[in-house]
């Protein structure tokens, strides 16, 4: 004989009829507090019309008279100075942070009150970074086969000795490349190791160019002394020919590898004239992150919400006042 007693179809009647029920009673709750709601606006309508104009109209004025601007430079860190060079921004950001008015005016920053924010971040390179070496190629390599690549491209250790990185720079109205741009980027020049460490390669670049030309102006005569004794002697003993012949590719093939690396010396030199190279600056681009410049759609609806969270506290207050009345009555 089973232990399990039968279900009562009566019970389950009861069940259902009771869940009914409460559905019921939560859409009648819904329905009487959306008419309470509407009964409150229209009662308010004056209210929540003058508050909808004030706050447009402050929002308007505020979005009109303060505005943000994005400042954006295109850097290159040379001679290994990217860390250096990252611990100097954030240097700068935890002073504007702390209000430090006194290092932001050592540095030569004009307009303090109105610097909000500087941010370094890299710019992706992953081809250039791999071509650079082998050794960055096979790094890259190494860490994809153990994880996701696009987590090794974007992970710091990598991203950091990409060429190139972004300065952004926040500022409360416009701002100009003497005022602000250079203060910033003479500070990250400004030290002495790795101003050394320019010259010094600056140095090596002029040198190495200097004896490049005079091998090349040698090449060129070897090459010119050849032509002249090939059109005086004859063809016949093919063997010398082969072998000045194989001898002259040689010569040929260095002469093209050093004019390319004289290629390469003068870039060098241009682009390493600086430990923090400036490579490209695009001023007052208008901040429209946040609620920048939508104070005029903000406000109102800000202002409209608050008077409607004051009405539910009141009407909650004066609820709960007539239940402890009623209580206490009992």
């Amino acid at each position: 004989m089973s232990s399990n007693s039968p279900t009562n179809p009566d019970n389950q009647e009861i069940d259902l009829a009771q869940v009914s029920r409460k559905l019921g009673n939560v859409y009648q709750n819904f329905l009487a507090w959306i008419f309470r709601g509407f009964l409150f606006a229209r009662r308010n309508i004056i209210i929540l019309t003058i508050l909808f104009i004030v706050g447009a109209g402050l929002g308007f004025y505020l979005d009109k008279n303060t505005k943000v601007y994005n400042h954006e430079v295109i850097i290159t860190p040379n001679f290994g100075s990217a860390e250096y060079v990252y611990s100097k921004v954030n240097l700068i950001n935890s002073k504007i942070k702390e209000n430090d008015k006194k290092f932001l005016k050592s540095i030569g920053i004009a307009d303090i009150d109105d610097f909000l924010e500087i941010e370094i971040k890299p710019i992706t390179d992953v081809y250039g970074f791999a071509s650079q070496k082998e050794l960055n190629f096979e790094i890259i390599k190494l860490m994809s086969e153990n994880g996701d690549i696009n987590k090794v491209i974007e992970n710091p250790t990598t991203s950091i000795n990409y060429t190139n990185h972004k300065l952004k720079i926040t500022t409360k109205g416009i701002a100009s490349q003497k005022s602000l741009i250079d203060p910033i980027l003479n500070y990250l020049n400004s030290n002495e190791y790795f101003s050394k460490i320019q010259k010094s390669v600056h140095d090596s670049n002029l040198l190495k160019l200097e004896a490049n030309q005079k091998t090349i102006r040698q090449i060129d005569s070897l090459l010119a002394s050849f032509s002249s004794s090939a059109n005086q002697s004859g063809k016949n003993d093919k063997l010398v020919y082969y072998n000045e012949n194989t001898q002259l590719n040689d010569v040929l093939k260095t002469k093209s590898e050093l004019i390319q690396e004289q290629a390469n010396k003068r870039i060098e030199i241009i682009t390493g004239d600086k430990t923090v190279k400036e490579n490209a600056t695009i001023l007052n681009i208008k901040n429209t992150e946040s609620i920048n410049g939508k104070l005029k759609i903000v406000f109102p609806f800000l202002f409209i919400g608050l008077f409607l969270l004051f009405g539910l506290l009141k009407d909650f207050y004066r609820s709960q006042s007539k239940k402890l009345a009623t209580t206490t009555s009992k």
